[in-house]
């Protein structure tokens, strides 16, 4: 019994709710060599063959075949795999680079390192029977991308060298636009409840860089948001975002509100803020989240509850500083 109790204490993470994202990471390793080593692997001179070529396959295999090594993690279909061992003269070394790219509901982190691991420990087993003092490590992710946390660099950072080549992506960030939030509730605005949505969307709007000035909190009124929507776009704010009243609710009128001042529809951010959702619930396909621009400011209507707002935002977060641009007259992408 004690036993089982103890086996209990191991599984596998469960991110059935998590969403399908873009998902790439990169690790490296290092293998000193020394300098008659290092000079017979770059001539590839090897008594065993030719170990930047082998190193590359192996780093191939080890990273498809990271769920067999490691018992609790997931298994993957990797959709890009580069391998790359680079020669470091200075020090002679070869530095190995693992670079993994998918579309999954977690990341590729462990495949990246072991993908690298495959490829260290095959140049070393190629290089031994000419030098047996032989050292490898410093094995780590360079960084990673997608998913709910975005782009995570390691704090150890990374050359020009390989920030050109690998080009991490982040978020791209809002550069001080003008943002006005505003959250639509009846029981909120009698104070029957302390407004969670609205905070929560300053607060990711201002981690993005932009400059929210005007939160507000309304009752549930199409007519006074329609006025107030109008108000904030011709002062110059570019960005507004609503949360509250796009539920199937008699007082669920804010989709209402924002066609009566709309200039033009963009139907596809209801669209994907409701796709990507479907994968947390499939309550998402009755809410009716909208976006418009009235003249170039772009205003999107979102949930009323803390929860989809801070889905929504991961949703929205990577296309938001696009649209601007789009809605000022900027290139398409």
């Amino acid at each position: 019994m004690q036993q089982r109790e103890e086996r209990a204490h191991f599984h596998m993470a469960d991110v059935r709710r998590k969403r399908i994202t873009a998902r790439r990471a990169v690790a490296i390793g290092e293998l000193s060599a020394g300098a008659d080593a290092f000079a017979q692997i770059v001539e590839r001179r090897l008594p065993k063959g030719d170990a930047l070529v082998m190193a590359e396959i192996a780093g191939l295999q080890g990273a498809k075949n990271a769920s067999q090594l490691m018992p609790l993690c997931h298994p993957l279909p990797l959709e890009y795999i580069d391998v790359r061992c680079v020669p470091v003269g200075e020090r002679h070394a070869i530095r190995v680079y693992c670079e993994v790219a998918t579309f999954a509901r977690t990341g590729v982190e462990m495949e990246a390192l072991a993908g690298a691991s495959a490829a260290l420990l095959t140049l070393y087993d190629l290089t031994k029977p000419v030098e047996p003092a032989l050292s490898f490590g410093g094995v780590r992710l360079l960084f990673k991308e997608g998913g709910k946390k975005g782009l995570w660099l390691h704090p150890d950072g990374m050359s020009d060298a390989e920030r050109e080549h690998y080009k991490p992506r982040g978020t791209a960030k809002l550069d001080g636009a003008s943002a006005a939030v505003i959250t639509l509730s009846d029981r909120a605005s009698r104070g029957e409840y302390a407004d969670a949505s609205g905070p929560l969307l300053v607060e990711r709007l201002r981690e993005l860089g932009a400059d929210v000035h005007d939160v507000e909190l309304h009752p549930d009124e199409p007519e006074p948001l329609a006025a107030r929507l109008r108000e904030l776009a011709g002062s110059g704010v570019k960005l507004i975002l609503c949360t509250g009243g796009t539920g199937l609710g008699p007082r669920d009128r804010t989709p209402e509100a924002l066609a009566m001042v709309a200039d033009r529809h963009v139907d596809g951010i209801g669209e994907l803020f409701r796709s990507e959702s479907s994968q947390h619930t499939a309550m998402a396909w009755l809410s009716r989240a909208h976006a418009v621009l009235i003249g170039g400011t772009l205003v999107i209507a979102l949930p009323g509850s803390a929860k989809a707002v801070a889905q929504g935002m991961d949703i929205l977060a990577p296309i938001l500083a696009h649209a601007l641009s789009m809605a000022a007259g900027g290139a398409h992408a």
